[in-house]
């Protein structure tokens, strides 16, 4: 009698540890093998093109090519490819971009293995995987209003330090157009200050702090 085929996942995560615990998870699993490994989102669609497996399992913050970016660049070449981000980041808009790029799941690196192994069967035979605590965070954003593409170059800046007319500099507008830009950040944010909004605009995967 033939033995099943495995489900064959590549595995991209920047942290060595993780990566190497991931691993050992997955080929504990009989239906499962990890076929290859990636630290980067470069190496990632390198090795998809390689291997083309039937899952990707991605970490969304990664040096160089970001996990968003990855998943975009794979689904453009591959649009059968099957991807499961697997991130510790729990952001709305981290969810919501992830998925808009592709990805047909979103698992949170604090679950564990027994949520995680299901999710990758899941995800490998076609169906999409949003587990509660995802889909209420992705619930919650449709409530509140969507920022512009300047308004986040605005507070992109803003998380650098810098003030009203350096932003107004840099960005090669009025200084009273960044006041404008500001105080519409403040409202669609529900935040009372400049502060407020940049920790708000971290914590939801609107802004990132640069990848060390």
């Amino acid at each position: 009698m033939k033995r099943p085929e495995k489900i064959r996942i590549l595995i991209a995560d920047d942290h060595f540890i993780v990566r190497m615990g991931l691993i050992a998870l997955v080929n504990t699993e009989p239906d499962m093998e990890v076929i290859a490994e990636a630290a980067d989102g470069n190496q990632a669609l390198e090795l998809f093109t390689k291997h083309q497996p039937d899952l990707v399992l991605l970490d969304l913050r990664m040096p160089g090519k970001n996990g968003i970016q990855t998943v975009i660049e794979i689904r453009t070449t591959f649009p059968a490819a099957r991807i499961l981000v697997l991130s510790a980041f729990d952001g709305d808009e981290d969810i919501y971009q992830a998925l808009r790029a592709g990805a047909q799941g979103y698992v949170l690196k604090n679950s564990t293995g027994d949520k995680l192994v299901p999710a990758l069967r899941a995800v490998a035979a076609g169906q999409n995987w949003i587990p509660k605590e995802v889909a209420s965070q992705l619930a919650s954003r449709k409530l509140l209003e969507e920022l512009t593409i300047r308004e986040i170059q605005v507070l992109n800046e803003l998380a650098k330090g810098f003030a009203n007319k350096e932003i107004a500099d840099i960005l090669k507008i009025s200084e009273h157009t960044v006041k404008d830009h500001l105080k519409n950040i403040l409202g669609k944010l529900r935040v009372a200050d400049r502060t407020e909004a940049v920790t708000t605009a971290i914590q939801r995967g609107i802004i990132h702090l640069e990848h060390k």
